[in-house]
């Protein structure tokens, strides 16, 4: 059964379609706004037009990794301080958590991972 949270508007940036589409659909489903990057750069330009209460960002996609496309999400909110800080969620097969931090997530989930997982990240990051 879902979770009653408020409405988010999140990007995930997942180039894995079937993930993509699993994941997607579900946050859909509990009645978040979702918009979908293919790869880092993607990401970055979707990051810079609209505001996002979440981002679930994958480490590993074409063209830019997700670890690079943090840290340009960072230095952008850094410049344009009023934009504030975007929680973003990383979502690995292999999180090595000290690149995770450094690079500037907020948290993790592994792959496969399970939507009661994602449901405490979301209560973690007080984002019900």
């Amino acid at each position: 059964m879902p979770l009653i949270m408020k409405k988010l508007n999140i990007l995930l940036a997942e180039d894995d379609e079937m993930i993509e589409k699993i994941t997607s659909f579900y946050l859909r489903r509990i009645g978040h706004e979702v918009d979908v990057a293919k790869n880092g750069n993607e990401a970055i330009d979707m990051f810079k037009n609209r505001k996002y209460d979440l981002i679930l960002m994958d480490i590993q996609m074409p063209e830019m990794d997700g670890l690079q496309a943090v840290k340009e999400i960072r230095k952008i909110e850094e410049h344009y301080r009023k934009i504030g800080h975007t929680t973003i969620i990383a979502i690995t097969t292999n999180p090595n958590k000290e690149e995770c931090i450094e690079a500037g997530v907020d948290g993790y989930a592994q792959k496969p991972f399970s939507f009661e997982e994602f449901n405490a990240l979301f209560y973690h990051f007080n984002l019900v």
